[in-house]
């Protein structure tokens, strides 16, 4: 190749820290990404409808199905007894939840039976027709009701202390105890709950499903069915959303559709309609959190005592360790000198709460925050005067042991706050604001600078692993397969930029490829924000191992050393000589060098000892701040977000663009739990929010009116991660707890500032309009 041709090429398209767009952007917006949904079916290919129950807590006396199964159209009606070898799908070893109600319901619009029909309409109405008869039992709805009816546990609670938190209590100078509701949380994905099952050959079975973990669909398909887990194919391009919601959920349709294609022969599609797929669907655990926190008369936290109750639902699915990591972040970036922590994961009879984007770390910041923001305004201090006080402090002061007894050694809380506090004109900005409320009758502001510490890893130790499969074709083009699922946030795109950077080629040389159970085995769910951090290593392992093979090779061909070997761009240079890359791996192949390789990855350095409460559960953290500005209508409790300022940490960014946007998105979607998103069910234990007509997300309209975010591009993190990268997906959904305490300062404004307003979240205009007619009655 002409030399001067090459010096024009000094760089790839689409290496790491590159901003490119999403792989299936242009897709999503022209309507022609597949869904589950847009697979052609196979021939014969059936529908099913979930029957649902109508009781909150019931004994079944009768079930007559003979309407249902009498509907032409109909072809067979499944109940408990139908499932070939378990009814269950707990993702716990307390296998606690059927995949068919079996002689009692525990939550109303609990599944007691499924209808395949010839058509989804015909399926969905026959399930209307069943005839059951019920011997009702006591509820218990609310988690407060739970609490005072004895609060029986649907998992074994953990406690976190460190020192004497009670005594300390008794000791220090300023003492304060508070409750706080903190709300539940639809995921209300574009594309909902969806599963095909097509039988195979002997006991095979090929499932497509809307999961982020399809080695535990898997499980659960083998486990229902009885059959080995190589006999069960899960299949993944892509979710319309996933938000945690499809971690466990998507286990009941996949199991379901198998069952059916597996007794009949033909291929079986579950596709519930969004009320019934919100009913019978978990969400967002809802928090009662009870706090008592001693302080000085500077506002230094001396000690904090918190119980975090979650309504959990009839059975445990993730409220063990969703309840677990809203205690390891009880602190959020604060050090509390004596401690003591413990969550209480209550039974009710309510659908199953399960993962969402968080995973409980955002209903432990935002009772940690409450916590501040008390002792802020007993003082009659700015809240961010406190937040600054309690950080945690640096290298070994002393002040940087969490209540579970890590060290933490990546602190730069304090740098990004005041960076943004400076960017973002907090401290004239927040005088304005005081100066204004004070001459306006109706209209009142409020602003707020909150920050977020949040850990990253998987808290069970073993999850903390991922495998990828990587191809070289022998015309240099690439083939990537990894374990990790792809539902919007970018990560096939950050992946294959990992590969692309490895064997410095240009990114259209790499292909994504569907996540599947066939190719990569014994998968983490995606979630966590591991995503990236696990499969972008096990990529790069597996490119490392092919690497070295073609050095080897090229050493030997051209008789040099490997140090005299390297990859340029879309060149392999050896010596003074360069091969275009397609040509060299046509070269190694006809040497029989090896083209394929498993890449693996294990997090290193993380161990949690549950039971005593202490370890490294985390292998580093990631750091964001935001400020916000609302203005609340002290009328009608109607308010506007004005703007929001946002500086963010996640170390040296994979890819800029897509970062960006995942701290857009999950900004709104934590303004739409702590603002719009209220889940309600009556005294029957229905679930009356369920559907777009009555639970609210925020709107285009609803996103702050000025929008500012910014990456910490001076981060990069400490520990070995994918290009020293850290994790986006969740810790951005909670830097609009700034949002929350905004509406929360607009409405102290009533009360001169005097007394803390203690909105419960989600602060609808009806809970603002509220805290304001209690404090105008003060």
């Amino acid at each position: 190749m002409d030399k001067s041709t090459f010096e024009d090429r000094q760089t790839i398209a689409g290496p790491m820290h590159s901003e490119l767009r999403h792989d299936s952007a242009h897709k999503h917006v022209a309507g022609t990404a597949d869904y589950i949904d847009d697979i052609p079916e196979p021939a014969g290919t059936l529908h099913g409808a979930l029957g649902l129950t109508d009781r909150a807590h019931a004994e079944i006396m009768d079930m007559d199905l003979s309407a249902v199964a009498a509907l032409p159209g109909v072809v067979c009606v499944l109940t408990a007894k139908d499932m070939p070898h378990s009814n269950d799908i707990s993702p716990t070893h307390l296998h606690d939840e059927p995949v068919l109600a079996d002689g009692r319901v525990q939550f109303h619009g609990q599944p007691a039976f499924a209808v395949i029909a010839e058509t989804r309409d015909v399926a969905r109405r026959a399930a209307r027709l069943a005839k059951i008869t019920y011997r009702d039992l006591p509820h218990m709805i609310d988690v407060a009701d739970a609490m005072a009816g004895g609060g029986e546990l649907v998992t074994p609670p953990l406690t976190l202390q460190r020192g004497d938190a009670e005594g300390e209590l008794g000791r220090a100078p300023r003492r304060l105890k508070g409750r706080m509701r903190i709300g539940g949380q639809e995921h209300f994905y574009l594309e909902g709950h969806i599963a095909l099952a097509v039988p195979g050959e002997d006991d095979e079975m090929a499932v497509w499903v809307s999961t982020q973990h399809p080695s535990e669909v898997q499980h659960m398909v083998a486990q229902v069915l009885g059959v080995p887990s190589n006999a069960v194919t899960v299949n993944v391009r892509r979710m319309g959303g996933g938000f945690g919601g499809k971690e466990t959920q998507g286990n009941q349709f996949a199991a379901l559709a198998a069952v059916a294609a597996r007794k009949l022969r033909r291929a079986v599609k579950f596709r519930p309609d969004r009320d019934d797929d919100m009913t019978a669907t978990g969400k967002r655990h809802d928090f009662l959190v009870d706090y008592d926190v001693g302080f000085d008369e500077d506002g230094q936290i001396l000690a904090v005592h918190a119980t975090y109750a979650a309504r959990c639902g009839f059975s445990a699915d993730l409220s063990g360790p969703v309840t677990d990591r809203a205690l390891f972040h009880a602190d959020n970036a604060y050090f509390y000198p004596h401690v003591k922590l413990t969550s209480q994961p209550l039974k009710t009879n309510t659908v199953s709460n399960t993962a969402f984007r968080g995973f409980g770390g955002p209903q432990g910041m935002v009772g940690c925050e409450r916590i501040i923001e008390e002792v802020a305004y007993a003082l009659g201090k700015d809240p961010l005067e406190i937040r600054k006080l309690n950080f945690y402090g640096d290298g070994n002061s002393g002040r940087n042991i969490t209540p579970y007894h890590q060290k933490i050694e990546d602190n730069i809380i304090r740098q990004i706050v005041e960076e943004l506090e400076a960017s973002a004109d907090y401290q004239a900005r927040r005088s304005a604001i005081i100066d204004f409320n004070r001459s306006s009758r109706v209209i009142r502001k409020g602003i707020a600078l909150t920050p977020v510490k949040f850990g990253i890893s998987f808290t069970l130790t073993h999850l903390n692993q991922a495998g990828a499969l990587v191809h070289v074709y022998n015309d240099g083009s690439v083939h990537l397969n990894h374990g990790g699922t792809e539902m919007g946030q970018g990560l096939y795109t950050k992946v294959a930029q990992v590969l692309a950077d490895s064997f410095q080629i240009d990114i259209g040389r790499v292909k994504i490829t569907a996540t599947t159970t066939g190719k990569v085995p014994n998968t983490s769910a995606t979630a966590a924000s591991s995503g990236s951090d696990l499969n972008g290593m096990a990529a790069f392992d597996a490119a490392r191992q092919i690497k070295e093979r073609l050095v080897a090779f090229a050493a030997e061909r051209w008789q040099t050393t490997a140090e005299n070997v390297t990859f340029v761009p879309n060149h392999v240079k050896i010596g003074e000589e360069l091969v275009p890359f397609a040509e060299f791996i046509g070269q190694a192949y006809a040497a029989r060098v090896q083209l394929s390789a498993a890449g693996f990855y294990k997090t290193p350095k993380i161990h949690w000892d549950r039971s005593a409460g202490r370890g490294t559960p985390f292998y580093y953290f990631a750091y964001g701040a935001a400020v916000s500005e609302v203005s609340i209508d002290t009328l009608t409790g109607e308010y506007l977000v004005d703007r929001v300022d946002v500086l963010h940490d996640v170390g040296r960014s994979l890819n800029p663009a897509i970062d960006l946007g995942q701290i857009e998105g999950g900004f709104v979607q934590g303004m739409g739990w702590l603002t719009t998103e209220e889940l309600w069910w009556d005294e029957k234990g229905r679930l009356r929010t369920h559907a777009p007509s009555t639970y609210k997300i925020p709107l285009a309209s609803d996103r702050p009116k000025i929008f500012n975010v910014r990456l910490a591009e001076w981060s990069e993190n400490v520990e070995k991660t994918i290009g020293r990268s850290k994790a986006v997906g969740e810790p951005p959904l909670m830097l609009p707890i700034s949002v929350l305490e905004a509406l929360s300062m607009a409405v102290a404004s009533i009360a001169d500032y005097r007394e803390c307003p203690r909105l419960d979240a989600p602060a609808t205009p009806e809970r603002v309009l509220m805290a304001v007619e209690r404090l105008r009655g003060r």
